[in-house]
């Protein structure tokens, strides 16, 4: 039977992306909506490098994967998914006489602001360079905006460490070693850019492992001050698919003292853990669907 993990999380942070700007000024990447608003956001494509280059320092993952054939980067041809973590978890693209194409099994939605950018600037110099050679210092601008951010993963978990193209299937016991390291960088995620590193830990989490691969929850988090709105949330864990309404499916992680209506999140969705016990529910199920042992760590 078929099953996916998918959550939706909310994280605060700083400054996470920024684009190509222009003169001596670097601007985030953003875009506008209907509301008059200008939002943030951290694309897809770098939280998939900040979660490589964790499973690569955490657990060793092979970045020596890529050649350059014919002008163009991509995975070597030679390699497979059990050679890559990587190429298992987000797919590959081999270019040549018989292209071979992989879909990506674990899907990252945009980090998008939930707070507006208001036009703040932060003012930089190389100051302390420029003095020691008695220079003028060189003048930027960045582009500034600490908001909280939510995100959504969603991992096809009847895909994970199979490969038609190749005739690979993996054992049980690595497919799920291989999920299970992808949700210890989520819940560790940090980003590092411009000298600083980012916590992209969640303060709020919500989902589970569910009979269909939905992002249910991607577009439904939304804040009204420092309160998380819940009715939207509610409403979304009701859905139903052959005949079983996914709120059974659903888990809540929270950290505490972060959003003004936590009683309200608690009332609402019953049994609310932190974001250390909804981790280790979900590895807990996802150890179940692949039939292998999980012992859940001691706090």
């Amino acid at each position: 039977m078929s099953k996916s993990l998918t959550f939706t999380a909310i994280v605060e942070a700083g400054s996470l992306n920024f684009g190509e700007g222009f003169s001596n000024i670097s601007e985030l990447k953003k875009f506008n909506r209907a509301d008059g608003n200008t939002y943030t956001f951290a694309s897809r494509q770098s939280l998939r490098y900040d979660v490589v280059r964790l499973g690569n320092e955490l657990f060793g993952w092979n970045l020596n994967t890529v050649s350059k054939q014919k002008g163009t980067l991509q995975f070597k041809d030679e390699l497979t998914i059990e050679d890559s973590v990587e190429m298992d978890l987000f797919g590959y693209l081999k270019t040549g006489k018989n292209s071979l194409k992989r879909p990506a099994t674990v899907r990252l939605s945009h980090a998008i602001s939930l707070e507006p950018y208001n036009g703040d600037m932060e003012f930089l110099t190389n100051m302390g360079l420029a003095e020691r050679l008695g220079e003028n210092s060189n003048l930027a601008n960045i582009e500034n905006h600490i908001s909280y951010y939510t995100y959504t993963v969603t991992v096809d978990l009847s895909k994970v460490g199979i490969d038609e193209n190749n005739q690979v299937e993996l054992p049980n016991e690595e497919r799920f070693n291989r999920v299970h390291q992808l949700l210890e960088v989520l819940k560790l995620l940090s980003r590092n850019i411009r000298g600083r590193q980012e916590n992209l830990t969640p303060l709020f989490v919500i989902g589970g492992v569910y009979p269909v691969a939905n992002p249910f929850f991607q577009g439904r988090i939304q804040l009204e001050g420092n309160s998380l709105k819940i009715e939207p949330l509610v409403q979304t864990s009701e859905f139903t698919f052959a005949g079983e309404a996914m709120k059974q499916f659903t888990k809540v992680g929270l950290t505490n003292g972060i959003f003004s209506n936590e009683s309200e999140i608690k009332e609402a969705f019953g049994q609310v853990g932190t974001v250390e016990e909804f981790f280790q529910a979900v590895t807990r199920e996802v150890a179940e669907y692949y039939g292998v042992a999980y012992e859940v760590a001691k706090a």
